[in-house]
């Protein structure tokens, strides 16, 4: 892998990154805010998946900052955000004056779905932690 491909795999990871670690932390900083949302979705144990939620998201995220065992938290990010982004920005039930806000929500998890694939098939790159473990 040449040195650019390796630059371009780490930008990559680190423009990601950022919107999990964010909104992991968001959910412990608005607890009850986000907890009113998943109540109004009608989640059981808000609690749990809420505090659930938030550290696959900031570990994940940080996985992918760092690169360490990136493939696998690529794909648990995915699988997560899959339900999440069904559950959460479902534009078919939103009222009219919400609707194209969760459709553009809607497209940006789906985004992001892609952009972790890529992380899955590419791995980290050699900017990364998995790759000082290669060796």
């Amino acid at each position: 892998m040449n040195t650019s491909s390796s630059i371009s795999l780490f930008i990559g990871r680190l423009c990601m990154c950022a919107i999990f670690i964010i909104t992991g932390v968001w959910k412990f900083v608005n607890f009850n805010g986000v907890s009113q949302e998943m109540e109004a979705k009608g989640f059981p144990m808000v609690s749990f998946f809420l505090v659930t939620a938030a550290i696959v998201e900031i570990l994940g995220g940080l996985s992918l900052l760092f690169g360490y065992k990136t493939r696998l938290w690529a794909a648990i990010l995915m699988l997560y955000l899959i339900p999440v982004t069904i559950i959460f920005h479902d534009f078919w039930n939103a009222a009219e004056a919400q609707k194209y806000v969760q459709i553009i929500e809607f497209l940006k998890n789906l985004t992001i779905i892609g952009g972790l694939w890529d992380v899955i098939g590419a791995g980290p790159g050699r900017i990364s932690l998995d790759s000082l473990t290669k060796k």
